[in-house]
């Protein structure tokens, strides 16, 4: 569904990315991790199509939105209610049946009950929900989210990665960064590890921590440990 090649993103003589290449297939959950500065949100952003790449390519599904895009930072007008963001994303998209679009992804976020609140009058938990309903607003088969948990508590993350998993259950691909490494092990598929802008591995969460010495370790040990061993 989405194939990197060679991505390569520099600012100056500074790279934030070099010679990144992966695919992802629909249906996957990828988890984009590493220390800070090491080029998730980077790597995300080109990926979405919202940032250039300075080198290497991303080709995505036919035509049309092909990559969702949910920033760490809700992209929403506070003082609009659920619904008209919905219905300005979608027009702002040009899709053919903007009311249409707007019914389908409030009931697909449980979001039915909040269309006429302000956004700002929202939980935490309900804007992010926001933000990712603006990201498949164009319906794309795959989705980028950076940090989606970032500000929610416990309760509230549960909820969003059972949203989540569901549009991965369903065909769509999503690509995701976080710090809550005990997300990688619990939803995650596959895990990419950055550091540096370099691409250190790509695989199973299971098999990133067996790579760090296995045991009974749990994932974020096992990440530090992995980062140690290559002098991150």
């Amino acid at each position: 569904m989405i194939s990197v090649r060679g991505l390569a993103k520099r600012y100056g003589e500074r790279e934030a990315l070099r010679e990144i290449s992966f695919d992802v297939a629909p249906g996957e959950l990828v988890a984009i991790v590493g220390p800070n500065g090491a080029g998730k949100t980077t790597l995300l952003s080109i990926i979405a199509g919202v940032a250039p790449a300075s080198e290497g390519a991303v080709e995505g599904p036919g035509a049309g939105p092909a990559i969702g895009w949910a920033p760490q930072q809700p992209a929403v007008y506070w003082k609009l209610s659920v619904a008209e963001n919905l219905g300005l994303f979608a027009r702002l998209e040009g899709l053919a049946d903007p009311d249409a679009a707007v019914a389908r992804m409030l009931e697909q976020t449980g979001l039915s009950e909040r269309s006429n609140e302000r956004v700002e009058r929202l939980s935490g938990g309900n804007r992010q929900r926001v933000n990712v309903a603006l990201g498949l607003i164009a319906d794309p088969p795959a989705l980028a989210l950076d940090e989606p948990t970032s500000a929610l508590d416990p309760g509230q993350r549960e909820r969003l990665w059972e949203f989540v998993g569901s549009l991965a259950r369903t065909g769509t691909a999503v690509l995701f960064s976080t710090h809550h490494l005990g997300e990688v092990r619990s939803y995650a598929t596959r895990a990419i590890v950055l550091a540096d802008g370099e691409l250190l591995f790509d695989g199973s969460p299971s098999e990133l921590i067996a790579a760090a010495g296995g045991g009974e370790q749990d994932f974020e040990r096992a990440f530090v440990a992995f980062l140690r061993e290559r002098g991150h």
